[in-house]
């Protein structure tokens, strides 16, 4: 068991060896190398790389080089990624091959690979990870140790002030002042709905019970949401130690993390990082001396996207059927077991240290009057950066999309953004200036969510676009109450029709009166939330049904039903390119003729559309 006095000599030791990860003018002659083992660079065989770094070091006996396994650095769309500290050197989209180049040239004989370098969003070659465009405008409280730490070995957490706010709470705060130090923060839940989180933590504090319990949701189901499966995977330390800081503030010793299963990485770290603080006395009984025990136990998710919401996500931990319980009581009163519980997301937890240490006159500094602090996206879809990215509350749409994000690749038109996925809305174009807050976002007919934040170009179809969500919803539906069981199978038939060129004018009009209907009426989140995508695409998209339904049209040529591609002859340059890609030979013409298309032939795979430089075809 260590002792306070343990783990402060280890913060002083081990963050002289480690200076050189956050210092670029790090004193010292020690090299290391960093490599991203998140489920992105994973997927890119990043794991081999590393064990090749290993390798090739070891063969040639090579001295002060160390290579260190890390959480995501954030840009994913350049993964792998290699970073060399402590002079910041960023290798992007390294290969197994590249391995001995970087240590023969770089390490041993200090020569950068320029080859490997990245490329900025103006194509210039950038050397160092804080010279990115992509991380300029950023700031990172939540994901601070993502990409700096081995999330694996729990004294490199120690060493960057890891369980000191865990300690300032246990021996210098009571209950309430710790309660009063988050409220004062301005934290709110980073799980969508945005409820004060010291409002929640005082609610569950006062309510009657002598058992209560802290849950950490990290059932992350929304597509393309990864924002607390990479907290997880990089930090994992930090949620439990924001676990026991609550579990200090509300009265209880006892945690549940309810992950999915489908997220192996970080359910693989949290059992180290947990067995590591069993080892150190840190969970467990009396911890640093002190009265308070805590202990904490995983609960592994079988994939339902309702058990995101949390009274499904009790009934899950309780051996039940995952389906939402009708609210009140609230889980703060009666949660698992029927004992008070207090629920958080994995961001908003990854936020506490850093409030306690640093105080909550710090980070209610950030964002907007309403909105504190940073909020944490995985940006996806039609954008040069995809990744993951931490922002201040407040920063507008625009400057993610094109500042952080680097713009539509192929320099297509922005349409839209879904924000907080199957639950969220889509934003258009003439709202891109729009800060990024809950406020700002709810009076635009979106959401926040847990942070999915999609981009789409003007290829893409926002009747397709509802429909999607639609499908995922009612696969997702737990089928408790009517109207989210049977109401979602009907707007999805109709936007179905309306792809398909079988509706007719008046199914536009059922198709927003049911999810008026269904909004109002249903049981829990998912049901209220579901038809969100398919409100605001009316609202801001009404044309675009309306051509499905009465011209039986689709100008951005998603729905293959309703789709003719045809070539503008004025646009076309005759460069063949098109007609090289098309994989059933439906392009037609030779030489110096402008192309045509054979719409027998055509299977609308909209390849010729991509490929085309001139944009000639659509």
């Amino acid at each position: 068991m260590k002792t306070i006095e343990d783990l402060n000599r280890i913060r002083v030791e081990k963050r002289k060896e480690l200076d050189l990860r956050k210092n670029t003018n790090a004193d010292t002659r020690e090299k290391h190398i960093l490599v991203c083992h998140g489920t992105g660079c994973t997927s890119s065989k990043s794991p081999k790389i590393l064990k090749e770094f290993n390798r090739i070091i070891k063969e040639n006996n090579i001295q002060n080089v160390r290579v260190i396994k890390t959480g995501c650095f954030g840009l994913c769309a350049k993964g792998p990624i290699v970073i060399i500290r402590p002079e910041d050197t960023f290798y992007a989209m390294v290969k197994l091959e590249d391995c001995k180049e970087i240590v023969m040239s770089h390490i041993l004989e200090g020569k950068i690979v320029e080859r490997l370098l990245c490329k900025d969003i103006d194509g210039k070659v950038v050397k160092k990870l804080d010279d990115l465009t992509f991380y300029k405008k950023q700031k990172r409280i939540a994901l601070k140790n993502c990409g700096v730490i081995n999330p694996e070995e729990i004294d490199e957490y120690i060493a960057f002030d890891g369980y000191k706010a865990l300690e300032k709470v246990l021996c210098q705060m009571s209950q309430d002042e710790v309660i009063e130090e988050i409220k004062k923060s301005g934290l709110r839940g980073r799980g969508g709905a945005g409820f004060p989180t010291g409002d929640k933590w005082r609610i569950t504090k006062n309510a009657k019970g002598d058992k209560k319990y802290v849950v950490c949701n990290a059932d992350e189901g929304d597509p393309g949401a990864f924002m607390d499966r990479s907290i997880l995977e990089g930090d994992p330390h930090a949620i439990i130690e924001a676990m026991e800081i609550a579990g200090f503030a509300i009265g209880s010793n006892k945690g549940y993390i309810y992950v999915r299963a489908e997220y192996p990485i970080a359910v693989n770290r949290l059992k180290i990082a947990i067995k590591q603080a069993k080892e150190y006395g840190i969970v467990g009984r009396n911890i640093f001396g002190t009265n308070f025990s805590f202990d904490i136990e995983i609960r592994l998710g079988a994939g339902a996207f309702v058990c995101g919401e949390e009274t499904a996500l009790l009934e899950s931990i309780e051996g039940k059927s995952g389906r939402p319980r009708v609210k009140p009581p609230y889980p703060a009163e009666a949660g698992l077991w029927g004992c008070p519980t207090l629920i958080n997301n994995v961001e908003t937890f990854a936020n506490i240290a850093q409030i306690i240490l640093k105080g909550s006159e710090w980070y209610s500094s950030i964002g907007t009057k309403n909105s504190k602090g940073t909020k944490v996206f995985a940006l996806g879809g039609n954008v040069n950066n995809i990744g993951l990215v931490e922002v201040p509350m407040g920063t507008t749409l625009r400057e993610i999309v094109y500042d952080i994000g680097g713009g539509i690749p192929n320099n297509r038109e922005f349409k839209a953004a879904q924000t907080g996925g199957p639950s969220g809305g889509c934003i258009p174009k003439e709202h891109l200036d729009t800060p990024i807050d809950y406020e700002s976002l709810k009076e635009i007919g979106s959401m926040m969510g847990s942070g999915g934040l999609i981009i789409m170009d003007d290829t893409k179809c926002m009747v397709c676009l509802a429909k999607f969500y639609l499908e995922f919803t009612v696969s997702e539906s737990c089928g408790k109450c009517t109207p989210c069981r049977i109401g979602t199978k009907r707007m999805l038939e109709i936007l179905e029709k309306l792809c398909n060129g079988e509706a007719e004018e008046y199914d536009v009009y059922r198709l927003e009166k049911l999810a008026v209907n269904i909004k109002k009426s249903s049981i829990c989140g998912l049901g209220q939330s579901a038809p969100n995508p398919v409100i605001s695409t009316l609202k801001y998209f009404r044309e675009e049904f309306r051509e499905h339904a009465i011209q039986k049209e689709c100008k951005a040529m998603e729905c293959k039903s309703l789709a003719k591609i045809e070539i503008d002859e004025e646009k076309c340059k005759a460069c063949g390119l098109c007609q090289r890609n098309c994989p059933v030979n439906a392009i037609e013409g030779e030489g110096k003729e402008k192309r045509h298309i054979n719409q027998i032939k055509c299977i609308k795979c909209m390849t010729c559309i991509r490929t085309c430089p001139f944009h000639a075809i659509g």
